[in-house]
């Protein structure tokens, strides 16, 4: 059994093409790392990789991250700037005993020892779109409407399971600002044994629950993908509301060793790509709608 599932819209083609991978017998590592950088490469995410929205101080500082579920290992960086390929740095940080989180010009210095190609990560477009806004920084940013972090989890014929996360991070963030994309239990968390789960949405409220690490705890103790995605996320935001707070804007997803797959949002509608034997495609859930089904070919022309 193989399968394969990632966030927002913007995953679908490296899904698609990642599931070919993985029912050729292609290992999750590789097929995960393929979907990632098919957004990353895309000038048309504003919110991952090239083309990515500028911190405050018009630089694209990208996080990312890659754990290995067989092995409990994983990579990851922060507030990284010109690395073509954030996930290829994670990925290649993974396996390490030390110096596996790496953060800033460090990282970038790593990059270029492991040979990974650098470039100007900023566009015509994404200055643009800065120089008009930065004048006016909201007192309070939020997440991206309709997207921002891309997170895959895959497994493979052979029972290896990964989770990988890359993003560009909030739009006009204070330079350092970093999310829970690079963040070990909170980002994404991938033991092979009992599932993976990634968390996407405004960073800060989803390190206050360690979610991805929850959901993961969950389906250990028995709970499905979906079940576990929603009473992880049911938790925290209810924690929030008796607070005084919103419920904020989080959607995450799980996959365990069955090839079953699950999500939660606190959003209207949260898309995502889902691959395996028997195809691909998108499927989306609701705040109000917990049960995931298909996306229809109107929703899929309004979602990014």
């Amino acid at each position: 059994m193989y399968q394969i599932i990632g966030t927002w819209k913007m995953s679908l083609d490296g899904i698609r093409e990642a599931a070919e991978l993985l029912g050729k017998g292609g290992c999750a590592g590789d097929a995960a790392e393929h979907a990632i950088v098919r957004v990353e490469d895309n000038p048309g995410y504003t919110s991952v990789g090239y083309g990515g929205l500028p911190d405050r101080d018009g630089h694209v500082m990208t996080d990312c991250a890659f754990m290995d579920g067989s092995r409990l290992r994983a990579g990851a960086a922060m507030s990284v700037e010109n690395v073509a390929n954030p996930i290829r740095l994670a990925r290649k940080l993974c396996g390490r005993d030390t110096n596996w989180l790496l953060a800033g010009r460090g990282a970038e210095q790593a990059a270029v020892a492991f040979g990974l190609p650098m470039k100007d990560m900023r566009t015509e477009a994404s200055m643009k779109k800065w120089q008009a806004e930065r004048a006016n920084i909201p007192e309070r940013l939020t997440a991206y409407t309709g997207h921002d972090t891309v997170c895959v989890l895959a497994l493979d014929d052979q029972g290896g399971m990964v989770a990988g996360t890359s993003t560009s991070g909030l739009f006009l963030k204070e330079p350092g600002r970093v999310g829970d994309s690079p963040v070990i239990g909170s980002g994404f968390y991938c033991d092979a044994r009992f599932g993976a789960a990634a968390a996407t949405g405004l960073g800060e409220d989803i390190m206050r629950g360690c979610l991805s690490y929850e959901i993961v705890s969950l389906m250990r103790r028995g709970a499905s993908p979906t079940e576990a995605c929603g009473e992880a996320l049911r938790f925290l935001s209810s924690r929030k509301v008796e607070l005084g707070e919103d419920e904020g804007s989080i959607s995450v997803i799980a996959l365990n060793p069955r090839g079953e797959t699950g999500a939660a949002t606190t959003l209207e509608i949260f898309p995502f790509a889902v691959g395996g034997p028997q195809g691909a495609g998108l499927r989306a859930v609701g705040k109000d709608a917990p049960r995931p089904r298909q996306v229809t070919e109107a929703e899929m022309e309004e979602q990014p």
